[in-house]
């Protein structure tokens, strides 16, 4: 396996490469101890500049990339605020239209004041917003996808700095699961709602968003929504507050020689139209999903598995996206940030929720104390059964699991076992 999620430690981005060099790019302002999880966490925004495009997945699916979405977590003063900064950057196309879409509203409002009451109203225009405000409402939200349904399928994009914002564009905690699950799967928005005059619609959802939060924040937000598919479906970006260090970060500007670079990319996005099938980005994720199960064997934890069947699926949306930037050229970087995108997440999830897997009523005091763990990197080199079984009750397993477990970590080649000694022993492979 790549990467250790287990540890209390982030896996490493890879240094980009040949056919990532966007990735440079979008770091290069940041300042050092934030670059990690901005990568992730920017790629939702790049993905809303595309229409019109399907990828076949590993299941013989074709998909569109809208629907991405991404939780930037971090003890405040963490340095989130440099995502707005990033977004802000990316998005000035989307700014520049809404522009004008606000001035039509503007320019109606005035009508509808200068005219008599016994005068006809003019119509409200058909606008719609790209980059909708954080504060918009549930009806404005249903409204505004109708208006990017009808302009032929666009996606809008949300950045919200704080994650509670997403009751008031879902209307209601009680239906952030719902939509979010919809927004997800591409899924329509699942009822007629009314909008603010008074119109009916049921739009398909294409929307990608990101939130911000403190780690307190997300466990709160997220607590009765573990297994219900929509936690699994949102991925994480983890910053860990770090070591105190008597310095202040250095951020760079996004200057005009940043943003005509940035350009550059941005029009291979808007100019990419069509289906394709990217055979290498597929073979990556069933590699990862054979990790996936091997990793899963290790910890002998069934959520991990369930979730990172998405985290494949969502690192394979952002290496299309890579693949896109890249003028529809596949690298082993691209290979080696997707691998990184899944185990990020993963990371990201067992590091601030992993208590609340089984424990759902976990307070933040208990965080990342008994999350799921490599069982096998907490035995000795050579060990027995009952060492097992005993490692298996503190953790809170089942007895009656411990020869299965042990039989699979002999058929995954982790461990040999000696009829003479009565000890299994790690193999050399697992070892390095």
């Amino acid at each position: 396996m790549t990467y250790n999620i287990f540890s209390n430690i982030a896996p490493a981005m890879p240094k980009p490469a040949k056919g990532t060099e966007v990735c440079k790019l979008l770091l290069s302002q940041a300042s050092r101890d934030m670059r990690e999880p901005l990568i992730p966490m920017a790629i939702p925004a790049l993905a809303a500049h595309l229409t019109d495009v399907e990828f076949m997945y590993s299941d013989n699916n074709y998909y569109e990339l809208c629907g991405q979405m991404g939780h930037l977590i971090g003890p405040s003063g963490v340095g989130k605020a440099q995502l707005t900064h990033l977004i802000e950057a990316i998005m000035r196309p989307f700014r520049r239209h809404d522009d004008g879409e606000y001035q039509k509203l503007v320019e109606w409002q005035r009508q509808v004041k200068t005219r008599g009451a016994n005068k006809e109203k003019p119509e409200r225009p058909a606008v719609s917003f790209w980059f909708p405000p954080a504060d918009i409402t549930n009806p404005a939200f249903i409204q505004n996808a109708m208006a990017m349904e009808a302009q032929g399928g666009r996606t809008q994009y949300l950045n919200l700095p704080e994650v509670e914002m997403a009751d008031r564009i879902c209307g209601g905690h009680r239906q952030v699961s719902q939509t979010i699950r919809n927004i997800y799967d591409r899924q329509r928005a699942g009822a007629l709602r009314a909008t603010a005059d008074g119109v009916t619609g049921n739009p398909l959802l294409r929307v990608n968003i990101t939130f911000s939060s403190t780690p307190e924040a997300a466990r709160a937000f997220y607590r009765k929504d573990l297994t219900n598919g929509f936690f699994g479906r949102i991925p994480f970006a983890y910053k860990p507050l770090g070591e105190r260090v008597g310095r202040i970060p250095r951020q760079g500007t996004y200057d005009e020689e940043f943003l005509s670079r940035l350009d550059a990319y941005l029009m291979r996005l808007q100019a990419c139209k069509g289906r394709f099938v990217v055979k290498p980005m597929n073979k990556q994720a069933d590699l990862l999903a054979e990790e996936m199960a091997r990793l899963s064997d290790l910890a002998d934890d069934d959520m991990l598995f369930e979730l990172s069947h998405r985290s494949i699926f969502a690192a394979w949306k952002k290496a299309a996206v890579l693949w896109i930037l890249n003028d529809q050229t596949w690298t082993r970087s691209i290979a080696d940030y997707m691998a990184w995108f899944c185990y990020y997440d993963l990371f990201s999830k067992v590091r601030v929720f992993g208590d609340m897997f089984k424990h759902t009523d976990a307070t933040a005091d208990d965080a990342q104390k008994s999350g799921p763990k490599n069982m096998l990197d907490s035995l000795s080199a050579s060990f027995s059964e009952q060492q097992l079984e005993a490692l298996r009750t503190s953790m809170g397993k089942s007895l009656s699991g411990t020869r299965h477990q042990l039989q699979v970590w002999k058929n995954r080649g982790f461990i040999t076992y000696s009829a003479q000694t009565g000890l299994y022993t790690k193999t050399e492979e697992y070892l390095k």
